[in-house]
């Protein structure tokens, strides 16, 4: 138990102390969020389980999931719905990517509404879309037009989305300007120190835009997002936009931290990127069918952070809960998101010393590994169930201290 305890305190050492509260308040809820927070601990695991060795090397995701698919405002000012979170991405074997994505459907499956036949049912689905799209060789692209299904009725909804109403969402006006919303659910309080942080960065980036007045800063605060980089240096900033108040825009910046990939990557040689975020950026531009609105890596005293428009995290097709769907509703959307991973990895192949498409097609065709990624799955989603019942333990019995409880180190 102290083991899991010790890895997980060890790698969030350093983090926001109130944002960090709130990962491992969350990470208790169940063995679905403790997986989305604990993308290290899955690698350490996945290196004794091993996966199969005859996968071609791509560049993947690395944390994927359920959860990092949604959608998107292209720079093209279209929406998009495809794999949105490229922090932990690198050139791995693509079977990793799967597993991983599997492993998230079995400890996931609670949350769907889905008994063990029915999980099973969903990956057998994942794999084999993934590997019908794979075999064809060629990449596409998910857009309302195109869109069928649960990610057409999220397409369709975000289509009739006013941006006075988004930001109603997110922020208070007083007197003629807004300002954002620090009622600790999507934001809290950020101190003078990161607000001039915040400020400088935006205005060194408007310097170099045709625009510079559209980048004006009305308000910084500390963003609540994600499971996994909850904790880390991150900001939502308020801008002029077209014009205040309904024509404000809302901007994302985010610090980038090495990938928890790269250290079980000994034989596979890295590209030697400028920093952490030009990885992140260059990566989710290769991948992505198109780049996201102001996607741009920037570096902060010496420290890298991404900058992208803000993309709220309800914009994701509604799988669980209250909206539970049914199988064949599930299937869709399992489908749409295996065809992206497929796609995703022949857009980006023959980069940076990853595997050119006709190896991609090859593996797409072959049929052992198909096996042996479900059962690579089904031992990880085992031992994400054994790490969280430890966790889960630890955290009733108080392993993280009052500073690690919500409310710890509230700053206004």
């Amino acid at each position: 138990m102290m083991d899991v305890v010790r890895e997980i305190r060890s790698f969030n050492e350093g983090r926001d102390p109130e944002r960090l509260a709130l990962k491992y308040r969350n990470m208790r809820a169940s063995p679905f969020v403790f997986l989305r927070g604990t993308c290290h601990l899955f690698y350490d695991r996945l290196a004794r389980i091993g996966a199969p060795r005859s996968a071609p090397l791509t560049w993947v995701c690395g944390d994927l999931h359920l959860e990092n698919f949604g959608s998107y405002k292209g720079d093209n000012r279209l929406v998009y719905f495809d794999i949105n979170d490229f922090d932990e991405s690198a050139l791995a074997p693509a079977s990793w990517d799967l597993i991983r994505f599997l492993t998230s459907l079995w400890v996931g499956a609670e949350s769907l509404s889905a008994g063990p036949r029915e999980a099973r049912r969903l990956c057998e689905v994942f794999i084999e879309s993934y590997a019908s799209a794979l075999s064809n060789g060629k990449a596409y692209w998910v857009e309302r037009d195109t869109a069928q299904g649960l990610v057409r009725v999220l397409l369709d909804g975000l289509r009739e989305r006013q941006r006075s109403q988004f930001l109603a969402g997110r922020t208070d006006i007083k007197g003629r300007r807004r300002v954002l919303r620090t009622d600790g659910k999507k934001a809290l309080g950020a101190s003078d120190q990161q607000r001039a942080m915040a400020v400088q960065v935006i205005h060194q980036f408007a310097a170099a835009q045709p625009n510079p007045k559209f980048y004006e800063v009305l308000d910084v605060a500390r963003r609540i997002a994600g499971t996994g980089s909850l904790g880390i240096d991150r900001y939502a900033i308020l801008v002029e936009g077209k014009g205040s108040p309904d024509g404000n825009y809302v901007l994302d910046l985010k610090r980038a931290l090495p990938s928890s990939l790269v250290p079980h990557l000994k034989k596979v040689e890295q590209p030697r990127w400028t920093s952490e975020a030009h990885r992140v950026v260059a990566l989710q531009r290769r991948v992505q069918a198109v780049s996201m609105a102001f996607l741009q890596p920037v570096i902060v005293s010496g420290s890298p952070y991404v900058l992208r428009a803000l993309q709220p995290s309800e914009d994701r097709v509604a799988l669980g809960g209250k909206s539970a769907q049914n199988a064949s509703d599930l299937e869709g959307v399992i489908t749409v998101m295996a065809k992206l991973v497929a796609w995703a990895q022949l857009r980006s192949a023959g980069r940076d010393g990853s595997d050119i498409a006709d190896g991609l097609i090859d593996f797409g065709q072959r049929s052992k590994w198909k096996t042996r990624v479900l059962d690579a799955s089904i031992e990880a989603a085992k031992q994400v169930q054994q790490d969280w019942t430890a966790y889960a333990a630890a955290y009733d019995d108080g392993a993280y201290s009052s500073s690690d409880r919500p409310g710890a180190g509230r700053t206004n």
